[in-house]
């Protein structure tokens, strides 16, 4: 395991107790420069392990709860005019930030969510037709809840594209809810969380990870799983071409975690659902067969042969 990674997981874990899974990907999707997006029922910690994950990389962070009133610039940011030097200065947005976090972004209008777009691809924003860079590192970290609908607006296929990958963290076990019940009893533990790692060590593991070796037939493997996707007979939207890189980022970022320099199969496979997941589109007629995107991603795992081999360095 690589040490660094394993301490920063490790740190966040002082806060989010049993959910050591859901750390992982956060963490890893940050360290492969990606976005999150989390999706869960209140209370189950989504807001938490983002700024326990901000604090640990002692990185700035910012908060947008997203309801229906908030205007893109508040993401963005906006120019006004200063008299006295006569001149439009720019006022940073929330964006501006290590790490963001657009809590119940389903809640704010299209024209809001669409002010991520830009920031989400491009790593900058643009007001009045200038671009403003932002931060790095730099993530978006969005949550939803999947199961109140009134008054929400669905994020668009262009914009779940964007999201590396999709975290589901769940209920705690009777175990886990009695440690979190101790673990907050007298104080939050967020309060006393400290970083244990630098930015510029995040910088470092970035692009070390993107030198993690991938063999031709580990990449044929990722190609032949997203074209299933395309060719399913259950998908009206496969997975795009951008979230073929997302894979194999993920994948090495994987690799790196587990102290390899190269790709295996196995870490495609730990990784293929959470990246897959949120960007297929079922037929109409599948859920009436009670098939979740989860079923449909399952059997085509499934169904697609794996590279033999010892080495795929």
């Amino acid at each position: 395991m690589n040490r660094k990674v394993e301490l920063l997981v490790e740190n966040i874990g002082k806060v989010m107790v049993g959910k050591k899974e859901a750390i992982e990907l956060l963490t890893l999707t940050m360290l492969c420069n990606g976005h999150a997006l989390i999706e869960d029922v209140p209370g189950t910690g989504k807001t938490t392990l983002a700024i326990a994950l901000a604090k640990s990389i002692g990185g700035d962070f910012n908060r947008i709860s997203c309801t229906p009133d908030v205007m893109p610039s508040d993401i963005t940011g906006f120019n006004m005019y200063h008299p006295k030097k006569e001149t439009f200065e720019y006022h940073k947005g929330a964006v501006m930030t290590n790490v963001f976090l657009a809590d119940e972004i389903n809640r704010t209008p299209p024209k809001t969510q669409s002010g991520l777009l830009e920031a989400m691809e491009e790593r900058h924003v643009s007001v009045d037709g200038t671009h403003h860079k932002l931060p790095h590192p730099f993530m978006v970290i969005a949550t939803q809840n999947p199961i109140e609908y009134l008054g929400t607006y669905p994020l668009p296929e262009a914009q779940l594209d964007r999201f590396m990958v999709k975290i589901r963290i769940g209920y705690p076990s009777v175990e886990e809810e009695m440690m979190v019940m101790d673990r907050f009893k007298i104080s939050n533990p967020l309060d006393t969380l400290e970083s244990i790692i630098t930015l510029e060590e995040v910088k470092m593991i970035q692009d070390e990870i993107l030198l993690v070796k991938q063999h031709k037939d580990v990449s044929k493997y990722i190609i032949n799983l997203v074209k299933a996707t395309r060719n399913s007979e259950d998908t009206l939207l496969g997975i795009s071409p951008r979230g073929t890189l997302f894979i194999s980022k993920m994948a090495k970022g994987i690799a790196y975690y587990e102290g390899r320099d190269y790709v295996i199969p196995d870490d495609v496979k730990s990784i293929f659902m959470s990246v897959a997941c949120h960007r297929i589109v079922p037929r109409p007629e599948v859920k009436y067969e009670n098939k979740s995107n989860e079923d449909i991603i399952s059997n085509i795992m499934k169904f697609v042969s794996v590279p033999e081999g010892d080495l795929f360095a």
